[in-house]
Order: C-alpha cells, then structure tokens, then sequence
C-alpha cells in the first residue's frame, strides 16, 4: 500500500500540475509494490504511467497543461472547446484592466497556496464593454496564460422555449465546470441574465436566472467562469454581487489606438508612419475593427507583391473601417 505521504505527495503535484513530481512520486509506489510481491500491480501502474507520458501536452513553464477533453453527446452541443494560445502580453489594455487580470492570473497560479489558508482565489468574473473591445480575447488570454482549455456556451443551444429544458441543460454545463478544469465563458451573457422585472419576462425564465445564480454562487469548482455583456444595463442587480470582479472595457485612447497599430504592425515594415495622423482617424475604433483594418492593409500588400506598407495605405483601411461603422449606425437607428 502506498504511504500516506507518498498519496499527499501525489495529489499536491497533481493539483499543482507539476506532471514531474507526478509521475516520479507515481514510479516510486510502483517500485514498491514490485518489492512486496505484487508484480501485476507494479506492472500495471509502470504501464499507466508510460501511456499517460505519452498522452501528456507539454507547456512552456515545464508543467503539463491540462488536455482538452472534446464533450460528447449532448454536451457537443453545449461547449466548443479549444487551446488557446493568446497570451496577456498580446493585449493592449487599460493599466486597471491589466492589474485585473494580472491578479486573477497570480492568483489562479498560486491556487493550492491561497485555498490552504480558507481562501478562494478569484475566478468568477464579469466582462463588461461594446463588441470588439476584447472581452473574447480575454477568455482566451486567461486560458492561455493558465494552461487550461477554453470551453465556450453556446446559448443558442443553451436557451430553448422549454425553460425546464433550459435549466437542465444549465445544470449539465455546472457539472462539466465541476468535473473539467477549464475557463468557461458565456458570451452574450445577458440572454440570460436578463433583468427579472423586464415586462416581457415570464415566470419561468425567472426560475431559469435563478437557478443560474444558485449554481454560480454554490460553484466550489477550479475552473474559472467568465461572463460577458455588452448591454450591463439589461442584466439582473442580484448577478453582479456574485461575481469576483466586474471588469469593463471601453475603446482604445489615442495612444492604445497607436500601441495596437505598432502590435499588429509589428510583422511587416511600415514606411514613415504618421500614428498621431492614424490615431486621429481610427478613433472610436474598437481594438478589433483597428486588428481588421491592419490585416486588410497587409493582404493588399502581399497580393500586390509589395513588401512594406505606407501611411496612405493604413489610412485607406481605417477610413473604410470608420465608413462601415457608420453605416451600421446609422442602420441600427433608422
């Protein structure tokens, strides 16, 4: 039988997700099974070890991040899972954004540490912001960073007109959170976390929210969940309080306006660049209408055979940019 330190050894390296330690503490109670005799048992445990090895993603700080385990079934319907790669240095954030996310990130790395002393670290959080000011990326960034897969709701195939069926299905997604370290992200949160008072609300998608926020509070999982909105005011009162953090996103000043322009840029040669003229033009800009607008100026260069870009063409692409907002505006009041 392992020793009772050898199985606190096992479980700190596995929540630490130190796979090293792991499968050497691993190793060391197969050997010594092997000397008392159970040679199948030892044999079994080398074999596990060697397919787990096998099966192991290695990450950049030594430390095997968790695999993406793909749902199945009706749970193939629920979440798209991924690996992100983003990580928080490809962001250009507000300073107070940044320390935000920096914390949740420390804190999230230092888990077993915090929880050890009755502490929770932070990870339910809500992303306030227009689309296109990074709220997605976020999601993305913090997988990244932690070394956990993405899993995103789909709450098109979250909400149907059967709200039983609705906060069954909610209840699966809680259980997945529980069971599956990952981040979890509902986009689009305010289809769901509608006000309660709204006029067209009905009795039951108030039943919905509540169980929503019965299962948020009640979450003791690893995982961090992350919710985002681009109409705050449309949510109910009683989410807010359940959540860690509350971060909101605005459009990028001038001077992000040029930080995400050198970023994006930062691949491909620009000849003489204006980026107080630039910045000028691009504002109001969201940090991916700016990322659009780079990436369409370099494609017209390599079709073209060109190797760098000038002032004319950014300035081109973001006036275009600036011209179909307008145009969405202006459809969106008419």
């Amino acid at each position: 039988m392992a020793s009772a330190d050898q199985l606190k050894a096992l479980l700190k390296s596995h929540i630490d997700g130190d796979d090293g330690h792991f499968y050497a503490v691993a190793m060391q109670m197969a050997a010594h099974e092997a000397k008392l005799g159970h040679g199948k048992l030892a044999e079994e445990l080398r074999a596990l070890i060697d397919s787990a090895k096998a099966q192991s993603v290695p990450s950049t700080n030594g430390k095997r991040a968790t695999p993406i385990i793909q749902p199945r079934g009706e749970m193939a319907g629920l979440l798209d899972a991924s690996y992100p790669k983003a990580r928080l240095s490809e962001m250009v954030l507000e300073k107070t954004t940044e320390q935000h996310l920096q914390r949740l990130i420390k804190e999230q790395r230092h888990f077993s540490k915090i929880t050890a002393h009755g502490l929770t670290p932070r990870r339910k959080i809500l992303l306030v912001g227009k689309p296109g000011t990074g709220k997605t990326l976020t999601a993305s960034v913090l997988a990244g960073e932690l070394g956990v897969p993405l899993f995103v709701v789909r709450l098109d195939a979250l909400i149907t007109k059967f709200m039983g069926e609705t906060a069954a299905k909610l209840r699966q997604i809680f259980d997945a959170i529980s069971s599956v370290r990952g981040v979890y992200f509902f986009d689009e949160f305010d289809a769901l976390g509608a006000q309660r008072g709204f006029v067209n609300d009905v009795g039951e998608i108030r039943r919905v929210l509540n169980s929503f926020l019965q299962m948020l509070e009640r979450d003791e999982s690893n995982s961090v969940i992350i919710a985002a909105t681009n109409h705050p005011q449309a949510l109910d009162y009683a989410l807010f309080r359940r959540f860690d953090d509350v971060i909101e996103y605005g459009l990028p000043t001038s001077p992000q306006i040029i930080d995400v322009l050198k970023f994006k840029l930062s691949s491909f040669k620009i000849t003489k660049p204006a980026w107080n003229n630039l910045a000028q033009i691009a504002e109001g800009l969201s940090h991916a209408e700016l990322t659009r607008a780079v990436q369409d100026a370099i494609k017209d260069a390599v079709i073209h055979d060109r190797d760098s870009l000038t002032n004319t063409d950014l300035k081109k692409m973001l006036e275009e940019r600036q011209a179909m907002k307008q145009h969405q505006i202006f459809n969106l009041e008419s």
